[in-house]
């Protein structure tokens, strides 16, 4: 999956009670760590002291976070909170019966220096030889970019060099698709003909600003 020199192995486990022991969540959320993961570990660390590369303006260290589930599924929320607790950059590699998949949460610096997580991506489930990740850059910034292209392979324009542009417009594509199909189910509900010119309208406003994306 991913060419590493031994020198990046963390190899700590993490039991899952850190989690929902230790923070406020919700029962539910909970119950999904009971039932849905196995074990987690820390198996990597990609830093300027574990290997030689430079460290990015905003990228210090990525961690490659291994979960095993007990099925082939695991619930977003899950990543999304385990991501806001380890204040780095994350690569997650999800296990499931001898297939993986990886799965990578866009970061974006705030004002007040930390981070938060908006739009997530995520490979189809694979055999560990067919799941093929290159660490590729001059420094910690570029090979965190070109994870998330890698994982997010056609959802994210390849002719966009700015990652964060990037993935903005893949979030206002995704606004966009729902804003769509709701305004065609309400005309389609619609019986006074002047409302369902204006909605046509807003209707054919929004395909064009799709299709400008």
């Amino acid at each position: 999956m991913l060419d590493l020199p031994k020198s990046t192995i963390f190899g700590k486990r993490i039991p899952k009670q850190k989690f929902y022991d230790n923070i406020n969540i919700t029962p539910q959320i909970k119950r999904i760590f009971v039932e849905q993961i196995k074990l987690i570990t820390w198996e990597n660390k990609i830093a300027p002291s574990t290997m030689n590369i430079k460290s990015g303006e905003t990228v210090s260290e990525i961690e490659i976070i291994h979960i095993k589930l007990n099925q082939q599924s695991l619930d977003k929320r899950v990543i999304a909170l385990i991501d806001k607790e380890i204040p780095y950059h994350i690569l997650f590699i999800l296990e499931y019966e001898n297939k993986v998949q990886a799965w990578i949460g866009y970061k974006e610096e705030t004002k007040k220096h930390t981070f938060k997580t908006g739009m997530y991506y995520n490979t189809d489930w694979l055999s560990p030889d067919e799941l093929k990740l290159h660490i590729d850059g001059l420094n910690l910034d570029d090979i965190y970019e070109n994870l998330i292209r890698q994982i997010a392979g056609n959802r994210l324009n390849d002719k966009e060099d700015n990652i964060k542009t990037a993935v903005n417009n893949e979030e206002r594509r995704i606004k966009l698709e729902k804003e769509i199909t709701a305004l065609e189910k309400k005309i389609q509900r619609e019986n006074q003909f002047n409302r369902q010119v204006e909605m046509n309208a807003e209707l054919k406003r929004l395909k064009k600003d799709m299709e400008e994306l």
